[in-house]
């Protein structure tokens, strides 16, 4: 079994899991880990590790980096 190594910390469930969507579609087993012990209510703010298999762990932080980089930087003129 390959070992899980953190790819990226989102600020929250909901962040988590939109990674973990990019990830999937790009055929990546992602996992998600709270970052953090807190108190059951507040599962929604914490923090949460995103992990992907050691072996892709390249190929998803060029997956994230690609889904999230803003097309509207270049040509603007």
């Amino acid at each position: 079994m390959t070992r899980m190594v953190q790819v990226t910390v989102a600020s929250d469930i909901t962040e988590a899991e939109e990674i973990q969507t990019i990830l999937t579609a790009a055929g990546i087993d992602a996992e998600l880990e709270p970052a953090v012990e807190h108190h059951p209510r507040g599962v929604e703010d914490a923090p949460v590790h995103v992990l992907v298999p050691e072996t892709s762990l390249e190929e998803a932080q060029h997956a994230i980096e690609a889904m999230t980089d803003p097309d509207d930087l270049l040509g603007d003129a």
